[in-house]
């Protein structure tokens, strides 16, 4: 038996050299190398049989077959040099590189227009002492409803029909949500806009999406008043727009401000005369403001007696189409690289 081990082991070493020499690419070498050396290669079996060796022999016997597989591995290591450095070569002369082609043109992307006017209205109201805050776009029933002075029975609900997943959970339909949890969270004085992505289940036309974007404001401080609000919106109009750009506020309703007013900027395709695309009113519509409802503070123990605020959102959309004299606010979503670049 121990004779036959190092006879079998001897046979290992001499096939293993012989079948190297004869391996020319690396899954060849690979093969080779787990039915010789692998869990249940030739030398693993042959090892198998070192219990029934005497006491004197295991350790000679070891040693050889330690030698055998230190052997192997310095020859498989050396072929594996060989082999990839063969296999290097003959990828590099198959893939030959034409110096003399010429190179190929990379378009390079810019800003949507939409982001371009995020950015400028976001400087411009963080050059007046406003933060930027963001909140989830999935919401619960309470912070885009109920804590904006809007229960399941109020007839407001009727005018934003809601993409509801349960009866507490939905797509938010105004980022007033965000107003909520930061007052939730920061005591007064409060200075913020809350842009983001909202969603009513609108037809699709010139002026209306099921997704738009809003860029909703609050201030919360001592003393403020409707003239504070009105200042703020004709500032953001003229750093946006330009000093002959004209804004007017009416009387209007919201459940979450008191009084209310909606904001209208001059029509941007008849200067005011009025058009088709602004109905013949001669303004657009861009959003709502007001006075923050105390019954909104007192509900986030906030006091009234102390503090007053407003709070205001516009279309950022609406924003754009002005800026870019789009008449068909279904341009800014169909991502035509024709339209983009016409900008």
């Amino acid at each position: 038996m121990e004779i036959n081990i190092k006879e079998q082991l001897d046979l290992i070493r001499a096939d293993a050299e012989k079948e190297l020499a004869a391996i020319a690419s690396s899954e060849e070498l690979e093969a080779f190398r787990v039915k010789v050396l692998g869990k249940k290669g030739e030398l693993t079996k042959v090892l198998s049989q070192m219990g029934k060796l005497s006491a004197e022999m295991r350790p000679i016997i070891g040693q050889a077959a330690n030698e055998v597989r230190a052997f192997i591995e310095e020859k498989i290591k050396t072929a594996k040099e060989q082999i990839d450095k063969l296999e290097l070569e003959k990828k590099l002369s198959a893939e030959k590189l034409d110096v003399t082609l010429p190179g190929k043109a990379k378009r390079m992307g810019k800003k949507h227009p939409s982001s371009i006017v995020l950015d400028e209205v976001k400087d411009a109201f963080i050059s007046m002492g406003f933060t930027v805050a963001s909140g989830p776009e999935v919401e619960y029933d309470y912070y885009n409803f109920e804590a904006l002075n809007i229960p399941k029975y109020h007839p407001a609900r009727d005018t934003q029909d809601t993409f509801y997943f349960s009866d507490d959970i939905l797509l938010r339909t105004q980022t007033s949500s965000v107003q909520i949890r930061t007052m939730e969270k920061v005591k007064p004085p409060i200075r913020i806009i809350s842009p983001g992505r909202v969603y009513r289940i609108d037809e699709v036309d010139s002026t209306h999406s099921p997704i738009f974007h809003q860029i909703e404001g609050l201030v919360v401080d001592k003393g403020i008043t409707m003239s504070h609000l009105k200042g703020s919106l004709d500032l953001i109009a003229k750093k946006l727009f330009g000093e002959d750009i004209k804004t007017r506020i009416r009387p209007d309703y919201f459940p979450f401000t008191e009084p209310s007013a909606e904001i209208s900027i001059s029509c941007f395709k008849c200067g005011g005369e009025g058009c088709k695309f602004c109905k013949g009113e001669g303004w657009i519509e861009i959003g709502g403001a007001g006075m923050v409802n105390p019954k909104v503070l007192e509900l986030l123990n906030i006091d009234t007696e102390e503090y007053s605020g407003f709070a205001f959102g516009m279309g950022l959309e609406r924003l754009v189409m002005r800026r870019y004299n789009i008449d068909d606010i279904r341009m800014l979503f169909e991502n035509d690289v024709r339209f983009l670049e016409s900008l």
